[in-house]
């Protein structure tokens, strides 16, 4: 075999494997298409011990930093597949290159979910983005919409806030974010609310200059002007490398027990793309350390994992 574990991801869950592995003498590779993961979209980290504020690309690469000065081989590559390969596994890259590890642990976090309209594609980084904290200082003076009623799209608009003349919130139900961000919303006078509506169309031309927009219920449609579609309506697990190899659940999460395995032996994961709730950075930090704890003790003792049921 090439290596003890083959971590897949580098965010939080995936960098904080790697340290551990490494100290506990592991031959460890880390593959990953980017370093950080979404956490690079986050600002103003209050909830993450040791920092009072730190916003997410700071604290990833403080991450980083920590995991270059251990023996790790890291590659910045995607991970096109997964398969058993005896006792092991085999991991092929999109670089067309292929790793053979006694252990894998699956940290790939998740992805934002695609509206899936007209237009979407079309506009990507031509005004459709998925991260204000990424994009907002580009539509400074200008107006944007932003689709979703959660969390994420209601700190988005405040976010927008500071740069866009006017933001568009259009969400297909009630407003399910936090009572304090809702607040927050209806006394920001930048931000025009449309509930129980959709998006059904993206429109410009070379840029995004318009939305289609359709009530739920009345099914009227009508265009709203805006030069940005930022879209925040969740977030999906990165899993498609999989295949079939592995339990999931309705969300599509890799299934775990709470020592992190799945239902193949000598396969494991942590983080967001887990079944695990509650999605906190310092929640994939500590599934991240466990998992490899615990991939540890296993390769150890040569023993067969316990599998989820």
């Amino acid at each position: 075999m090439d290596y003890d574990l083959i971590i897949v991801g580098a965010g939080p869950a995936g960098m904080t494997a790697g340290v551990f592995a490494a100290r506990k003498g592991l031959k460890t590779a880390i593959v990953t298409k980017d370093v950080g993961g979404q956490v690079n979209w986050t600002t103003d980290i209050e909830n993450y011990m040791g920092f009072q504020e730190i916003d997410g690309q700071a604290l990833m690469e403080k991450f980083e930093i920590q995991v270059k000065e251990l023996q790790l081989e890291e590659k910045l590559t995607p991970v096109q597949g997964i398969q058993r390969d005896g006792e092991g596994f085999r991991v092929r890259t999109e670089a067309g290159e292929e790793l053979r590890g006694r252990a894998v642990l699956v940290c790939s976090g998740k992805r934002p979910r695609t509206l899936n309209v007209p237009g979407e594609v079309e506009f990507r980084n031509k005004g459709v983005s998925y991260c204000s904290t990424c994009d907002g200082p580009l539509f400074k003076n200008k107006p944007v919409a932003v689709v979703g009623g959660g969390n994420s799209a209601a700190k988005s608009a405040l976010d927008l806030a500071n740069y866009a003349t006017e933001i568009h919130l259009i969400s297909m139900t009630p407003l399910t974010a936090d009572a304090i961000l809702v607040e927050r919303l209806n006394g920001n006078p930048k931000v025009k609310q449309h509930i129980e509506h959709t998006v059904t169309e993206i429109r410009g031309g070379p840029t995004v200059n318009r939305v289609l927009v359709e009530a739920v219920r009345s099914k009227e449609r009508f265009e709203i002007p805006v030069q940005g579609v930022f879209i925040e309506i969740g977030l999906e697990p990165n899993v498609d490398f999989l295949g079939d190899l592995v339990e999931r659940n309705e969300a599509g999460e890799v299934k775990i027990d709470c020592c992190c395995r799945t239902n193949v032996a000598g396969l494991y994961a942590a983080g967001d793309v887990s079944s695990v709730p509650e999605k906190q950075i310092i929640v994939a930090a500590g599934e991240g350390a466990k998992a490899a704890i615990i991939a540890w003790e296993d390769l150890l003792h040569a023993r067969e994992p316990a599998l989820v049921h």
